[in-house]
């Protein structure tokens, strides 16, 4: 049951408005960590024609430590 991951949805507010959500997926990052990332673009309702290119990662804390003790 470890194994399984939870899906995980970031929401983008502005001023309360939400204008745009991210989906992070399981992520088992270069440098040996794990966790979550997820990318897309976002339109903030300003000025930007094409909107702003978002990134969210979610880096668990100890994770590279756990992994190199484990192996």
């Amino acid at each position: 049951m470890a194994d399984i991951k939870p899906t995980i949805t970031v929401k983008f507010l502005v001023d309360g408005n939400e204008v745009g959500t991210i989906l992070l997926a399981p992520k088992d990052f270069k440098t040996g960590s794990t966790g979550f990332f997820g990318m897309g673009k976002i339109a903030i309702g300003d000025d930007a024609e094409k909107g702003y290119q978002a990134q969210v990662q979610l880096v668990r804390i100890g994770s590279k430590e756990a992994k190199t003790r484990a192996e």
